[in-house]
């Protein structure tokens, strides 16, 4: 998996988030995504671009009629940037090979238009310059936001090139 370590479980899709969002992608019956469709579906259509702070309610109710919600929505969307770089370097990603433990292998293609690109553009380039505007900054230390930041300003460049 081209994101392994270099993103993936690297401040990214290591949180409950990560895995609600597996679970998402698991229980959806295409293969292949639209970006846009996740971000409606989860409730992010309605931050307007702004993921600073979470608004709630940000979840789903999943095939068997359980709701999981998400805590940040930056985090949701960092690891949709990742999910979308694997898909975008190898045309799709084994949800397997993002949580080995509960999840069974299947290929998924996450499908982004250009706007798309553009609102994680401006959405991952805020939070590299502001990490401490961010909601998840009052769990997590300063010095693992900024990290987190430089990653996600890695991850921005790589995604958009």
């Amino acid at each position: 998996m081209y994101i392994e370590n270099k993103y993936w479980n690297n401040y990214i899709g290591d949180t409950d988030d990560s895995l609600n969002l597996i679970a998402f992608l698991e229980d959806q019956s295409s293969d292949e995504i639209e970006f846009s469709d996740i971000l409606q579906a989860l409730g992010l259509n309605k931050h307007d671009g702004n993921f600073r702070r979470t608004t709630s309610p940000l979840g789903f109710t999943n095939s068997m009629g359980i709701y999981l919600d998400f805590t940040f929505a930056i985090d949701i969307l960092t690891d949709l940037a990742a999910i979308l770089l694997e898909c975008k370097v190898n045309g799709s990603v084994d949800l397997h090979d993002l949580e080995p433990y509960d999840t069974d292998s299947r290929k998924i293609n996450i499908i982004a238009t250009p706007d798309d690109y553009e609102l994680l553009n401006k959405a991952l380039s805020d939070f590299s310059k502001n990490p401490l505007e961010y909601d998840l900054s009052e769990l997590v230390p300063e010095e693992d936001m900024r990290e987190m930041a430089e990653i996600c300003e890695d991850l921005r460049q790589e995604l958009l090139s």
